[in-house]
């Protein structure tokens, strides 16, 4: 469901950060939205050197970019409390200062997003999308909850 793709640009980001990084994303989705932490996915790119630009001249200082796809259906109010707490992970993990943090969270309809080989449910109906998925999938999707 939602995919996070994290960017660090001008530094590098340690592997105990990264592990860090992710698991706070997954927590702090999961608490939020009530989604299954099997459902998060947090992936790492960094920007090559020289690579980043803003208002056409290079970035030299160290940013970090957050882009979460989630799936639509979810209150102003939870997402509003969402961006603010993977704001603060990303902060407190990265040891950056806020204004060279980044976060986009864009919303997608379920039914237009495949996982683990099934349409997406709604937001809420997680349960019931799980109860039908073959047994050998519910097995998998059990051990990554734990």
């Amino acid at each position: 469901m939602p995919t996070y793709t994290v960017t660090n640009s001008n530094f590098d980001l340690t592997s105990n950060q990264q592990n860090k990084i992710a698991k706070g994303i997954t927590k702090v989705h999961n608490i939020i939205t009530g989604a299954n932490t099997y459902f998060a996915q947090v992936i790492f790119n960094k920007t090559k050197k020289n690579n980043h630009y803003m208002g056409g001249k290079k970035v030299k200082e160290p940013t970090l970019f957050l882009h979460g796809q989630i799936r639509a259906g979810r209150s102003k109010e939870i997402k509003d409390k969402l961006i603010s707490e993977l704001k603060n992970i990303i902060i407190k993990d990265s040891k950056l200062d806020e204004t060279q943090v980044w976060i986009y969270i864009v919303d997608l309809p379920p039914s237009q997003m495949i996982e683990y080989g099934s349409v997406l449910p709604q937001s809420g109906e997680e349960k019931d999308w799980f109860l039908n998925l073959p047994n050998k999938l519910k097995k998998k999707l059990s051990k990554i909850e734990k």
